[in-house]
C-alpha cells in the first residue's frame, strides 16, 4: 500500500483547461487516489466563491488555500482553526492612492467574499465571477473600504506595469505583490508572508502528513513558494521557465492530463498488484 500523501492542485492553468473546466480525466484519476486514501486539496488564488464549484465537483471535504494564503479555511468545517491574514486597511489606502496618483483602470478590494470596486466595469465583473450573492459595492475605494482587505487587484494600462510593481517594492515590509498571467494583467496583492507554502504547511500538520509525500501541482509564479515547500513539487508543461526549473518533475500541460498522467505513474494508481 503506497503511503498517503496530500495532493495540491493549483486551479487556472493547472487543474483547469484553458476553458476553465476540469479534464474528465484528470478528475478521473484524482478521485481514484482519493479513494486508495489520498488526501486532495485545492491551493489557489482565487477567492472562496470562485473555487468552491471546483471542490463540490471533485467532491472534496479537506480545508481550501484561497487568496494565495491570505486565507486558509473548511469549506464544510466552521470549527476548523480557519487563519484569515488580511492587509491592514492603512497599508491598503496607502496603495489605493498610489494607484490613483499614478492612474490605473481600476481597483478591487476583496474582503473574504465581499467585493468593493472603484468603480463600475463589466469586464472586470465577468473575471471575479461575482454573483448575486456576493455583494459588490461599486464606488471610491477611499470611502468605501473600512475593513482590512483579504487581498487588492489592481488592474493598470499594460504600459504602466513596471512603474507600478517598482513602487509596491517600497512597501515589501508589508506586502506580497504578483503579476497575474496573461490575457488579464491585473496586479494582485496580499499581506507579506502570505503565500501557497503557508496553507501547505497547515494542511499538511493537520493531516500528520511529512513534506516529503507533498504532491504539489502549479504552473505561475503565485505557485513558487508551494513548489519549493513541497516535497514532491510538480510544474505543468504550460507554466513559466522559473516554476519548471524550481520543480522535481515537468508535467504535461493543463490541456494534456498532466494531473493525471503524473499521479497514475507517481502513485502507481489503476495497476493491479502483480
Amino acid at each position: 500500500m503506497t503511503k498517503q500523501h496530500l495532493i495540491a492542485l493549483d486551479l487556472d492553468g493547472t487543474l483547469l483547461t484553458d476553458d476553465k473546466q476540469i479534464n474528465p480525466q484528470t478528475k478521473e484519476v484524482v478521485l481514484d487516489a482519493m479513494n486508495k486514501g489520498h488526501v486532495v486539496c485545492i491551493a489557489t488564488g482565487r477567492p472562496h466563491r470562485a473555487s468552491i464549484d471546483f471542490y463540490k465537483e471533485l467532491g472534496l471535504n479537506t480545508p481550501m488555500v484561497n487568496f494565495n494564503g491570505a486565507l486558509i479555511h473548511h469549506p464544510n468545517n466552521k470549527y476548523w482553526d480557519a487563519l484569515h491574514s488580511p492587509l491592514s486597511i492603512r497599508t491598503a489606502h496607502k496603495i489605493i492612492h498610489k494607484c490613483h496618483e499614478l492612474g490605473v483602470k481600476n481597483i478591487l478590494a476583496e474582503v473574504k467574499d465581499s467585493i468593493y470596486l472603484d468603480q463600475h466595469d463589466d469586464e472586470i465583473m465577468k473575471i471575479f465571477q461575482t454573483e448575486d450573492n456576493n455583494p459588490v459595492t461599486v464606488g471610491r475605494l477611499q470611502q468605501n473600504l473600512k475593513d482590512d482587505p483579504t487581498s487588492l487587484l489592481i488592474h493598470p494600462e499594460e504600459e504602466k506595469i513596471k512603474a507600478l510593481r517598482k513602487e509596491l517594492d517600497t512597501q515589501a515590509e508589508f506586502i506580497e505583490h504578483r503579476k497575474w498571467g496573461a490575457p488579464w494583467h491585473v496586479i494582485e496583492i496580499v499581506r507579506a508572508g502570505m503565500n501557497k507554502a503557508v496553507g501547505l504547511q497547515k494542511i499538511a500538520h493537520y493531516y500528520h502528513i511529512p513534506k516529503e509525500r507533498i504532491i504539489a501541482f502549479g504552473d505561475e509564479d503565485n505557485d513558487l513558494e508551494m513548489i519549493d515547500y513541497a516535497g514532491v513539487g510538480v510544474a505543468m508543461g504550460n507554466g513559466i521557465d522559473e516554476l519548471k526549473k524550481m520543480a522535481n518533475y515537468v508535467a504535461g500541460t493543463n490541456e494534456d492530463n498532466g494531473i493525471g498522467e503524473f499521479l497514475t505513474e507517481y502513485l502507481k494508481l489503476n495497476r493491479k498488484a502483480m
